[in-house]
């Protein structure tokens, strides 16, 4: 499949999200900082220097909510932050990776208890459900790296990437939100899974890390397509345009040029992408 690069020259991209008017918002990890890429082609600051910001969304009344060491509300016009979710049990967290969001605007978030940019071993984290206006329960523990979530089209079904696992898990959501039968949705054909992105099927699109491609998987599990791309770490991706078939992949490098470094790719899907929810905070 063909794709065009848009971008190049950061550290590990992550957190991809497109508004409504074309703009795609990201996140430079080891650099810091939120940036929007503007129809035009030009990138501008929105978040200065925030590291660690795996995961992000619009929010309903305005602004982003974002992950880093905690979970926080941007407000682009003040251009302040607000804690949303910072600790648990009296203890501050360590940090928080990606997100995805619910119909009542409640954010899906895993904790990291570890660095994961650095050489120790991973320690096990969880997976927390966040309600407006802060409010946050614990839904899972023992996740080994916590990465990509979504929801299925019909809200019975939340996934969830554990990279060192190697696989997509799956969670059924009860009529309380809360969620059982953690069980194992895809295996990996290879590499880790980092970011992923649901589509209007119910298929899931999961970045492969370590091995530079995108899987997109049928909503039985099954593999469907193996989409390669010029970089080791592709680390995520979501779906944008008027008619979300635009789907937008990101990498931490470029094997064509390592100088080109992190990279912003677009390509044509043959399955729009399902809307994902704004946050409500």
């Amino acid at each position: 499949m063909e794709f065009e690069m848009l971008g190049s020259g950061y550290g590990l991209i992550e957190a991809p999200r497109v508004d409504e008017q074309g703009r795609l918002y990201f996140s430079d990890v080891p650099n810091g900082g939120v940036r929007r890429r503007n129809p035009d082609g030009s990138v501008e600051i929105v978040i200065p220097k925030r590291k660690g910001v795996g995961g992000m969304m619009f929010n309903k009344s305005g602004g982003l909510v974002c992950t880093g060491r905690g979970l926080i509300h941007f407000d682009d016009k003040t251009g302040k932050s607000r804690d949303l979710f910072t600790e648990w049990e009296g203890k501050p967290l360590m940090g928080l990776n990606d997100l995805t969001t619910d119909d009542h605007g409640s954010v899906y978030v895993g904790s990291l208890n570890f660095d994961p940019l650095g050489s120790g071993k991973p320690v096990p984290g969880s997976l927390f459900r966040v309600d407006p206006p802060g409010k946050a329960v614990k839904m899972w523990d023992g996740i080994e790296v916590t990465n990509g979530l979504g929801l299925s089209p019909d809200r019975k079904l939340l996934y969830h990437c554990d990279s060192t696992t190697q696989a997509v898990w799956a969670y059924d959501v009860q009529s309380d939100r809360s969620v059982k039968n953690r069980r194992i949705f895809a295996k990996m054909p290879e590499g880790w899974p980092d970011g992923m992105a649901v589509d209007a099927e119910g298929g899931v699109w999961v970045a492969a890390v370590r091995v530079g491609e995108v899987v997109h998987f049928g909503k039985d599990g099954v593999v469907k397509k193996r989409i390669k791309f010029p970089a080791t770490m592709v680390t995520s991706l979501t779906f944008g345009g008027r008619d979300l078939v635009d789907l937008y992949v990101v990498t931490a490098d470029n094997t064509d040029d390592k100088e080109r470094k992190g990279t912003i790719f677009r390509m044509r899907a043959d399955v729009p992408g399902l809307p994902v929810p704004k946050a409500n905070f």
